[in-house]
């Protein structure tokens, strides 16, 4: 059985550029996704920023006055069922599966799986029971639960695409997608599939950000340049995003058939639970700490091997904090110092959508020949004393990648990438 999985094809709708290209830019020169943005036409509201994708227009509960900048082929079938965010991901997988040389017709024989991640739409979910209650529950849309619900995007693409293998959706908040690209990995490993398609989709709206307004985890900064900072001693929260990311996973003896481009290889991951709190990561990072421990043991590496960690960091001041500590633990004490960064500081979270996208980050900057940086970072907290934290990306192409990602309740994911050859 094979120990990797090939990544053969990235799709972006994101806050840097709805193309690799863009991204890749963006990711290489530090230029931030991050603007003015209101949510809500409030201004007693603490949010000031935001980092949005562009071209787009899906703030409308009906479907039929929605917009997107491609000629991309939504047919009604589709259309009717998706939320917003499943537009992203539809536009982000046709990318994909361009990217990597592949048609629908080659994910319908049952070699193909499909792995989604999202937190469902809050916004269609609010929207639809208000018009039901209006109606006393006697009228209803039809597909107010599959346009909204948690499953949303495995439901429709899988529909759509008429793919067979392996469907599910993962629903782990904030390491929702990195679940299911450690899944999916297991997937080829085990030779139940020989490729995955892995997504992460979220909203930028009211309804699915403006909750985390009580629970102070959202920056009240007003400046775009500086709301996000992971790691610095003026971090005070996280700045939304929303979008979409995919990446196309095939096994070596598939991608070696087609003679596919490899971005880079996924060769271990490991998880871990805090068991400590429902929101707050543990104080010194233990279930991240014994994640990271365990990913490197699944790809038979040791600490001193990593050579790039791509941070969860959102620039909340605990999570950071808690993060900082699990990579001193890992790394810092044993004498070993890789590069690392959070791209957070560029593109703001996005909640379940973050670890598909910052992965796809890691295979296309691994790909290119260089390692992002820390462009908003000023002053380190003295919790990262020894951490490697450039503020400029690095032209150097790391061998080696961890990737971590931390969510509500103490998930902790870490993954491990290896440069295609």
């Amino acid at each position: 059985m094979p120990r990797s999985a090939c990544i053969t094809g990235l799709g972006f709708i994101s806050c840097l550029g709805n193309d690799s290209a863009s991204v890749a830019d963006a990711l290489r020169t530090g230029r931030s996704g991050i603007v003015t943005h209101s949510l809500y036409d409030n201004p007693a509201i603490p949010l000031k920023v935001a980092a949005p994708v562009h071209g787009f227009a899906v703030d409308s509960p009906n479907y039929r006055d929605w917009t997107w900048p491609t000629a991309c082929n939504l047919p009604r079938e589709t259309l009717r069922g998706l939320a917003p965010h499943g537009v992203y991901a539809f536009h982000a997988l046709e990318q994909a599966l361009a990217d990597a040389g592949l048609t629908a017709t080659d994910l319908q024989d049952g070699t193909t799986g499909l792995f989604c991640a999202s937190a469902g739409s809050a916004f269609l979910s609010h929207h639809n029971l208000t018009q039901a209650r209006a109606s006393r529950f006697e009228r209803g849309n039809p597909f107010a639960v599959v346009s909204s619900i948690a499953g949303t995007l495995n439901f429709n693409l899988a529909a759509h695409y008429r793919i067979t293998g392996a469907v599910t959706g993962f629903v782990s908040a904030c390491t929702s997608s990195t679940h299911a690209l450690g899944y999916a990995l297991d997937e080829i490993r085990l030779g139940r599939q020989e490729r995955m398609i892995v997504v992460g989709a979220e909203e930028l709206n009211a309804d699915t950000i403006l909750p985390f307004v009580p629970m102070r985890a959202l920056s009240t900064s007003a400046d775009p340049a500086t709301a996000s900072r992971p790691f610095d001693t003026g971090r005070d929260g996280f700045v939304p995003t929303g979008g979409a990311a995919v990446l196309v996973l095939e096994s070596p003896a598939l991608a070696a058939r087609r003679s596919a481009r490899i971005y880079a290889e996924l060769i271990g991951w490991g998880q871990a639970a805090d068991g400590h709190s429902v929101a707050t990561s543990h104080p010194e990072g233990a279930g991240l700490r014994e994640a990271m421990r365990r990913a490197l043991r699944d790809a038979a590496l040791s600490p001193g091997e990593i050579d790039y960690v791509h941070a969860h960091a959102t620039s909340t001041p605990v999570g950071d904090r808690a993060e900082a500590l699990a990579l001193r633990a890992t790394f810092s004490a044993l004498g070993h110092r890789p590069v690392i960064s959070s791209t957070k500081g560029q593109t703001g979270h996005g909640l379940s959508l973050s670890g598909a996208l910052e992965t796809a980050f890691c295979a296309l900057s691994s790909h290119h020949g260089f390692t992002p940086g820390n462009p908003t970072l000023l002053n380190p907290d003295p919790i990262c004393e020894g951490l490697d934290l450039p503020r400029a990306s690095l032209s150097r192409r790391p061998r080696f990648t961890l990737k971590n990602s931390s969510g509500f309740g103490g998930a902790n994911v870490s993954l491990v990438l290896r440069a295609a050859v």
